[in-house]
């Protein structure tokens, strides 16, 4: 996006696509298999959604600080973000939980690839492991604009497959009594509650999303463009994540057995629903990916650098082998983890608002 005017770049980073690239660096093999959904809030029932509509304001609030704060310091990766929100030692943690996160987070997102190809398609998963490895590869050796490009094309895919299949999931349980959103899921909930998961849920999907909106808001220019970005991203989030949950407390306790429960819902519908759902499902795992792999590298070395295209390679080839620990326990394990780290990109996320309103006045 260098070099182009700025008449051109307002249609090329327009409010859809930065709110677009928001929601798909966010969603991806957690979120639209429900198994996300699940683990953070499905084990709450009604409290549940209330735990969604806070993460939905927090998304909002901290999707446009960060951007912003990308546009300041016109960020290259989400370090220049950390720097100034955390201060030299916070923001050295920080930093070092946001990028050992972008791997881990890429790695669950090839895991889960292969759940579903081995789930719906009966191939083995390591075949569909590798098919994600070698596109997010292909997409991401193209730089910030491919990235940008890929996920904002395959979003509004994904949130009409969600709503589609919650709609079809409600009209089929008619009439269903409130007490029917009150069922939870078996077992113990990997977080103690439903406002602590809302913030942790939150925090790792941040730590993702800082990655890619740092530099996005560099490019975008714009601050009214940046808010309302945001706001319109955090709203698709928390409202797909509420539509999932939905048809997911629906059909406790079956989808519990499942790895990917949102394609066993649709499956109940048609063959074809849920063949279709699954490609979806591949999309949106496809674009988290491509968001975390290219976030993790230009961590570790100038985008437009002569390494980049090497250390896409590498990183691609690590993922694929570390994918092999499973989807499930990654998610139930890895993510809620970092997500209690990620309470420190909060707050200095915070503190760098401070600031930049200091700046200001």
């Amino acid at each position: 996006m260098k070099g182009t005017g700025n008449k051109e770049n307002e249609v090329e980073i327009s409010t859809f696509r930065i709110a677009a690239t928001y929601i798909g660096t966010v969603v991806g093999a957690g979120f639209a298999s429900g198994q996300e959904v699940l683990q953070f809030f499905g084990y709450y029932g009604l409290s549940g959604f209330a735990g969604l509509i806070l993460a939905t304001i927090i998304f909002m609030l901290y999707g446009y600080i960060i951007l912003k704060l990308g546009l300041e310091l016109k960020a290259r990766s989400h370090l220049e973000v950390i720097k100034e929100a955390g201060g030299k030692w916070l923001g050295l943690i920080i930093d070092a939980v946001i990028t050992f996160f972008l791997f881990g987070a890429l790695t669950a997102m090839v895991a889960g690839s292969g759940s579903i190809f081995e789930e719906q398609f009966a191939i083995p998963s390591f075949w569909g492991n590798l098919i994600m490895v070698v596109t997010s590869l292909g997409t991401t050796l193209l730089g910030i604009n491919g990235v940008i490009s890929a996920i904002s094309f395959v979003v509004p895919l994904l949130l009409i497959g969600v709503f589609a299949v919650t709609i079809m999931t409600i009209v089929s349980n008619l009439p269903f009594g409130i007490g029917a959103l009150e069922q939870v899921m078996p077992g113990q909930p990997p977080i103690s509650s439903w406002f602590v998961s809302a913030f942790n849920y939150a925090s790792y999907n941040l730590v993702i999303a800082v990655a890619v909106l740092a530099p996005l808001g560099r490019e975008a220019k714009d601050t009214h463009r940046l808010k309302m970005g945001s706001i319109f991203g955090g709203l698709g989030l928390g409202i797909g994540a509420m539509s999932i949950l939905l048809a997911l407390l629906l059909n406790l306790p079956e989808v519990a057995r499942y790895e990917i429960p949102m394609v066993y819902v649709s499956g109940r519908f048609s063959p074809w629903i849920q063949l279709i759902y699954s490609g979806i499902l591949i999309a949106e795992v496809y674009t988290t990916a491509v968001g975390n792999l290219y976030g993790f590298v230009a961590r570790l070395t100038d985008p437009d650098g002569p390494r980049y295209k090497l250390y896409v390679i590498i990183t691609s080839i690590c993922a694929l082998i570390a994918s092999q620990f499973g989807f499930t326990t990654l998610v139930r394990f890895l993510y809620p983890a970092v997500g209690y780290a990620g309470f420190l990109l909060l707050g200095g996320l915070t503190i760098g608002l401070v600031k930049s309103y200091g700046r200001q006045n």
